[in-house]
């Protein structure tokens, strides 16, 4: 027992914030480990190259693509098939130049033109230079006719009622319930596009499942909305539509400590506890079972005329995962079974390596056969995912490469620029010879041979994280967020890589991204 309390004392818990772990379904060992995390750093990623077409990038031409597609159409019918869609985040960021604008001009005082020398804001001049092709001008200039005495007014005026939280409150919405856009006679939410989207790829017989993960908070918001648009989408595309939802678990946030390491506390005195980032939801992907599973975040989405290259594309990449998944689960049985001579124990290293990307240690030859097969059984044995990658245009994201961990092994990884030592020369080198970047456009197959599902959590590598500093009540700490969920959640997955047109990706990271074509309806 005082071993007991002297830990506790060691941690500076109390009896409240046990309590308050408890509540949380936190563990003590949990935060212990986290702490320790903290003291010692997240460690920076090795780069040992870019991941390029022919090294590690799969390219494909038109002819094997149609295969690939081909091959999907036909297996799907026997597959259980799931989109699933990271759909938690706020529209607030979209949304960051405008609020700005609402702070800092005054159209009695200052014409349009005037602010914008003054202030050399380029963002809302895109704004307002294109306001009539938003989405949701037409609405909004309606619910603010007869307001406006000047042109420049009009532009504040609709930016006020999209935002103020006495009107429309557009900064509080989720992005998934947004206006994206118009196809005239509705406008249309990325919500409802990902219905669409789902019905070309992840429909089995007359219904597609989809899995949003969203805020607690929004979940009356999604109800209402799969409400309004179900029979005009299933009217439109033939389909019925299976949609659930999830909240990130209050057991994956993360303590939150001072700069000295010591347990952050809030002006209660209770514990501070931060969400986790998307790193979270590999619990949430955890919980969901199907044969295939589609990941794709909200605000990827394009309007009609763009949805049969978009679909398509995404079956080579479904078609691509089921001839590679059933060569290893071929190979899986035969390991398993112990009866593997010379020849197929070459030919099963040569398949992990020429399409899985595995990389096996050098001294691989020197193990007795028992151990090799126990090597090869462990390499096989794990969940596969096929990423879409498209060339890079300057846009932000993680990219594809090749990284060594701190055992020297070598395995494909998809990684962000935080995660990247800027001091190092080499590394620096390596990051600049990137050609592709990661649009989150995943496939996985999530099953072994037998059909049972793998324990995705045993595939984590929780030295891949992150720590940030950030402020609270005016003080400074510390704050971890996990392994990113296509980042180090999924780092000791089977990993191939394949190159995928522009037109898959086509995020809004701000409100003047949906002025690009892939937005626009025609």
């Amino acid at each position: 027992m005082n071993i007991l309390i002297n830990y506790y004392m060691i941690m500076g818990f109390t009896d409240k914030d046990l309590q308050q772990l408890s509540e949380k379904g936190i563990s003590e060992n949990k935060v212990r480990d986290q702490i320790q995390t903290f003291k010692e750093g997240v460690p920076f990623v090795d780069l040992d190259k870019a991941a390029v077409p022919g090294d590690g990038i799969s390219k494909f031409s038109k002819e094997q693509e149609l295969g690939f597609v081909a091959k999907f159409d036909k297996s799907k019918g026997g597959k259980s098939l799931l989109k699933f869609v990271p759909a938690s985040g706020a529209a607030s960021r979209m949304f960051k130049a405008l609020f700005n604008f609402l702070d800092t001009y005054d159209p009695k005082n200052e014409s349009l033109q005037s602010y914008l020398e003054r202030t050399e804001d380029k963002e809302i001049k895109v704004f307002s230079e294109g306001l009539e092709e938003f989405p949701f001008f037409k609405m909004i200039r309606d619910r603010i006719a007869g307001q406006a005495k000047s042109k420049d007014e009009e532009v504040y005026l609709l930016v006020k009622e999209m935002l103020s939280e006495q009107n429309l409150n557009y900064g509080f919405y989720p992005k998934g319930l947004l206006p994206f856009h118009n196809y005239g006679e509705y406008l249309a939410t990325p919500f409802e596009e990902h219905l669409k989207e789902a019905s070309l790829y992840a429909k089995g017989k007359d219904t597609a499942q989809l899995h949003f993960t969203i805020s607690e908070q929004h979940g009356k918001m999604f109800n209402r909305q799969f409400d309004t648009v179900k029979e005009r989408v299933s009217h439109a595309t033939a389909t019925s539509f299976n949609v659930g939802y999830s909240f990130q678990k209050s057991s994956t946030d993360t303590i939150a400590v001072d700069l000295d390491n010591g347990l952050f506390r809030n002006a209660d005195g209770s514990l501070l506890f931060r969400p986790g980032g998307h790193g979270a939801l590999i619990e949430n992907l955890n919980d969901v079972d199907s044969d295939l599973i589609f990941i794709k975040n909200i605000d990827n989405v394009v309007v009609s005329q763009f949805l049969k290259e978009v679909a398509d594309s995404k079956k080579v990449l479904a078609g691509l995962l089921l001839e590679v998944q059933s060569k290893a689960f071929e190979y899986a049985k035969m390991l398993d079974g112990n009866n593997i001579e010379g020849k197929q124990l070459s030919e099963a290293k040569a398949f992990m390596e020429e399409e899985l990307n595995v990389r096996f240690p050098e001294n691989f030859e020197g193990n007795s056969i028992g151990d090799q097969i126990e090597i090869l059984k462990d390499k096989v044995n794990r969940p596969i995912r096929i990423c879409g990658m498209v060339k890079n245009e300057g846009e932000p994201g993680g990219g594809p490469f090749w990284i060594r961990d701190r055992n020297g092994n070598v395995s494909l990884q998809i990684i962000e620029s935080a995660q990247i030592d800027m001091d190092n020369n080499k590394q620096v080198e390596i990051l600049k010879s990137s050609t592709h970047f990661n649009p989150v456009d995943v496939v996985c197959g999530v099953k072994n041979y037998k059909g049972e599902k793998y324990n995705l959590l045993n595939f984590v590598d929780p030295k891949q994280g992150f720590i940030t500093e950030k402020t609270k009540d005016g003080k400074e700490l510390k704050a971890l967020e996990l392994p990113g969920l296509w980042n180090g959640a999924m780092a000791y997955w089977n990993t191939i890589f394949v190159e995928v047109p522009l037109i898959t990706f086509n995020p809004v990271k701000t409100v003047n991204d949906l002025l690009k074509p892939a937005h626009q309806f025609k």
